[in-house]
């Protein structure tokens, strides 16, 4: 179309098109190891601001006029997280050329993956390939995760485990008081509403047993009605993320208590793991089969530690993932470390029939699948939360068929060794503390760290203002937080552009550059 809305596509659309696609050959020209600003000029996003319209136009301004207002006015103002391995804040992947290919076609074609009709189209098919090839990619075996499903990221996913973990304590309990669904009805959450299932099960309470939560999950506690307030630290110390059983088993034992025990597979500001090695979660396991717990894991990206090999460079972060096969449900980001476009995460579950009990659409004949065989596909949009759903496996499919195992642990092992690069030459800087404080000689550091960095200046005064700083120069981007209640700075390396030496020396250079400039401005009188 032009500016009316009667006409089809017209040539000077296509061009506009064309266009576009330049414009992003000529950005994808400039490689991440040139001086290629980061964030855009304060000037670039004063421009872009003017130039939005601030009402909407009666009769449109045509796509070629339009097209060159996205292009000079609003893509200057955009940064560059995807296209530099520099940018380290909230653990932001970038693209692979292979799903930025497929990112192309998911907009050309522009499918609804809700219903599993293979006679209409692949889309639903490719999704679930793409699926267990992912798990695959992470070692488990996709005949044991029946339960899997694309998500908007891991937080969507995160309530997908919870409602499905929701549904498995309560059902239990109402089975255990000699109530089998469907004696007198349909008993269970997803049919009788929290409150009545509670009631019938004999439940006053649901909790959630953690150690060093993500905020995505008090988000998700809310959404399914359990509640922020449901949580119960059971950790060793204050700040700690390990578990302590023996806590974690008096608050099983709670009365008329339901309960869903949560793993951090990699906290977010540390980067560290609630557990190490298949002992550790068959110990946590065993707790929830003696009580009837659900066990979930919240691994936005921490799951992906399970694609290295055994080695002596690896082991300790390798252990931080392994034996999570024994929980009922994970959560993933795919937009991380998979280095696919926003938005995408995954849900994998070893119960499928849950998710169907909590997310069916019931009584709607024209969203029944046409599949119905053995092997019969589930239709996303009863195991989800979305009914209308971008087609994301293809970016995702594509990228591990391009790729391969080898090729993403060739990837993470340079991200690792990034990260470690830095924590070094922090640990070594008469300027910072490297944090957690436990991370005090270089073996160690060389060891366990993960993709996440940690530090904070000496001088406190230098904190308030560290951030800003760094990100000032606009050749890195880090993101600000808070340990053990003073500012701090968390470098997240998940970019698959990442190489090693070269961004190393840049970051240092950056901090050289921002601590001058702290220097002059407590100079100026």
């Amino acid at each position: 179309m032009t500016s009316t809305s009667e006409q089809m596509e017209h040539p000077s659309d296509i061009a506009c098109f064309i266009e576009t696609q330049q414009h992003i050959l000529n950005t994808l020209s400039r490689r991440p190891e040139n001086d290629q600003l980061i964030l855009p000029t304060p000037s670039a996003l004063q421009k872009a601001d003017k130039s939005l319209l601030s009402t909407l136009p009666e009769q449109g301004h045509g796509v070629e006029k339009t097209t060159s207002h996205m292009l000079d006015d609003l893509a200057p103002a955009l940064n560059h997280q995807a296209l530099s391995p520099r940018y380290l804040g909230f653990v932001t992947g970038g693209v692979t050329p292979a799903a930025r290919v497929a990112e192309n076609i998911v907009s050309l074609y522009d499918q609804n993956v809700c219903v599993h009709l293979p006679d209409s189209s692949i889309a639903t098919t490719v999704e679930d390939r793409a699926l267990a090839l992912l798990l695959e990619l992470l070692d488990f075996s996709p005949r044991d995760w029946q339960g899997r499903t694309f998500t908007t990221g891991a937080t969507a996913s995160n309530i997908v485990g919870l409602a499905c973990g929701r549904e498995y304590v309560v059902n239990k309990a109402i089975q255990s008081r000699g109530r089998q669904p469907g004696s007198y009805g349909p008993r269970t959450v997803g049919e009788l509403g929290l409150l009545a299932a509670c009631q019938a099960a004999g439940i006053t309470n649901i909790q959630i047993l953690t150690t060093l939560p993500h905020s995505s999950l008090k988000k998700a506690s809310s959404i399914v009605g359990l509640g922020r307030d449901c949580f119960q630290r059971v950790s060793k110390s204050e700040d700690g993320i390990e578990f302590d059983l023996d806590l974690l088993e008096h608050h099983l034992k709670r009365p008329q208590t339901a309960s869903i025990i949560v793993i951090s597979c990699a906290e977010v500001n540390t980067g560290e793991f609630a557990t190490h090695g298949v002992d550790d979660v068959s110990a946590v396991r065993s707790l929830c089969d003696q009580y009837g717990a659900w066990l979930h894991v919240d691994a936005a990206f921490g799951l992906f530690a399970r694609v290295l090999e055994s080695s002596e460079e690896f082991n300790f972060v390798r252990r931080g993932a392994e034996g999570l096969e024994l929980a009922d449900s994970i959560a993933g980001d795919a937009h991380k470390l998979l280095n696919v476009p926003y938005d995408c995460g995954f849900f994998f579950s070893r119960h499928a029939d849950l998710a169907q009990q909590v997310f069916q659409n019931p009584n709607a004949a024209y969203l029944q699948s046409g599949d119905s065989g053995p092997n019969q596909i589930q239709s996303p949009l009863n195991i989800g939360l979305e009914n209308s759903r971008r087609f994301r496996a293809l970016p995702v499919y594509g990228t591990l068929v391009s790729y391969g195992r080898l090729g993403y642990r060739y990837m993470l092992q340079r991200q690792i060794r990034f990260a470690r690069l830095v924590a070094q030459h922090l640990f070594e800087h008469p300027d910072f503390d490297l944090l957690p404080q436990d991370l005090d000689d270089k073996a160690t550091i060389a060891e366990r760290t993960y993709i996440i960095v940690l530090f904070r200046a000496r001088e406190d005064a230098l904190n308030s203002t560290l951030v800003g700083l760094l990100n000032s120069t606009s050749q890195l981007y880090v993101s600000g937080t808070t340990w053990q209640g003073r500012p701090a700075c968390r470098i997240a390396v998940a970019n698959w552009q990442v190489h090693p030496e070269r961004d190393v020396a840049m970051i240092q250079a950056t901090f050289v550059q921002a601590l001058e400039t702290w220097d002059r401005m407590r100079s100026e009188p």
